[in-house]
């Protein structure tokens, strides 16, 4: 019986490992086992140091945001809020937690009769349940400030790594004697540091402040960390590398244009945001495609042709690109309603269009401080006090607002 196990493992490892799906023909991993310059060649068992690399990355991320992010965002005069806890009522609670969230006039109808309380009181209480579980603004500023601070630095390196690099030039020479390209000092640990990090993101993320577009950020994690695993072991790195630098392009931006908004800095939010959707779809709509995905399915196939790997690279490659056009629809329609919002910010309605997040943060906020409800009124529009220009743009700012939150 051990045996028989023993030989299906075999087997399974053997086809896991199989050269004819990983290299072209007429190459072995014994071919890439020889002596090269730098680091040598790509092997899988260097992908075992990236674990190790991932949490002390999230180590840095905590100490980070305790000791530089929070105090920065004292200093903008974000504070961190006193969470209101609501009134322990069982039958609530099991509505809350098993049913909904957000209950409609018949089961508050209904909750009114069987608890004996009013509905407006019901409805405050849910209000207050909910925001009972949301992130501050203090821990969202501290998420996107360690991530801003990551992707631009890391950004910063790829440039000038791949800056003297033969293949940011010509990228027919990311397949140049392929697959016998050694890796230098810089190219192992830019690929190894990126690596780990979308490894942390990949586990913190279950931790982090949840977004609306939770199911495609997993998808991309998914996406990236397969795209950068496989590349590396099939030693694709050289155009690995392009690949990771452009999309931290654009990366940095928007998560300063959260910063901005979060900091109540509105002008400045907006001009990041307009140059943050300008950077995106140029790099993932333009240069992606023309560039990248150029050399990858035509270069490469008049150079060294496909093989099944290769394939399987293409395809992840392909999966980002589809990801790149579903979040630049989302950019578009985004600040396309925030633009015909702005035409009618005169609109009475307008001052009433804040989300109900907004709305209810800031209640809870007002009620705590004993704050008059002329400042309440300043904080629930989300605008810099006496600010005459977010004043005229309110619609929009909030249209805006509302999608850097999520």
């Amino acid at each position: 019986m051990a045996s028989a196990a023993a030989g299906a493992l075999g087997l399974l490892w053997g086809w896991l490992w199989s050269e004819r799906f990983w290299l072209p023909q007429n190459v072995s991993w014994a071919d890439l086992e020889g002596p090269a310059d730098g680091y040598g060649y790509p092997r899988a068992r260097h992908m075992l140091s990236v674990f190790p690399l991932a949490a002390g990355i999230f180590s840095v991320r905590l100490l980070f945001e305790r000791f530089i992010a929070k105090p920065c965002a004292l200093h903008v005069g974000i504070e961190e809020s006193v969470v209101y806890r609501v009134e322990a009522n069982d039958t609530l609670e099991k509505v809350f937690s098993s049913v909904t969230k957000y209950p409609d006039g018949k089961r508050l109808e209904g909750l009114s009769k069987q608890l004996d309380w009013d509905v407006r009181k019901i409805q405050c209480w849910f209000r207050h349940r909910r925001n009972q579980d949301k992130p501050s603004k203090l821990t969202k500023f501290c998420e996107s400030m360690w991530r801003f601070t990551f992707y631009l630095c890391i950004f910063c390196y790829g440039i000038r790594f791949l800056w003297l690099t033969p293949w940011f030039w010509d990228t027919r020479q990311c397949w140049q004697n392929y697959p016998y390209q050694p890796l230098s000092r810089e190219l192992y640990h830019y690929y190894t540091l990126e690596l780990a990090f979308y490894w942390s993101l990949m586990f913190s993320q279950f931790i982090d402040v949840k977004r609306k577009d939770f199911l495609i950020m997993f998808v991309h994690h998914l996406a990236t960390i397969g795209l950068i695993t496989f590349s590396y072991i099939n030693n694709m790195v050289r155009v690995g590398t392009l690949v990771l630098c452009l999309h931290d392009s654009s990366d940095f931006l928007l998560e300063a244009a959260k910063l901005a908004n979060y900091a109540k800095y509105q002008r400045l939010c907006d001009t990041l945001f307009v140059v943050f959707g300008a950077v995106f779809m140029v790099t993932r709509l333009g240069i992606y495609p023309l560039w990248i995905l150029n050399t990858t399915l035509f270069e490469s196939w008049e150079m060294i042709g496909p093989y099944p790997s290769w394939w399987l690279f293409n395809g992840l490659l392909l999966t980002l690109q589809v990801l790149h056009i579903i979040w630049s629809y989302l950019i578009a329609r985004i600040a396309f309603k925030a633009l015909i919002r702005g035409k009618v910010s005169k609109d009475d309605r307008s001052d009433v269009e804040s989300s109900s997040e907004e709305e209810d943060e800031t209640t809870h906020t007002n009620n705590l401080s004993g704050r008059s409800s002329s400042n309440g009124a300043n904080c629930l529009n989300g605008h810099m006090e006496g600010s005459h220009w977010a004043r005229e743009h309110g619609t929009y700012n909030k249209g805006l607002e509302r999608w850097l939150r999520d």
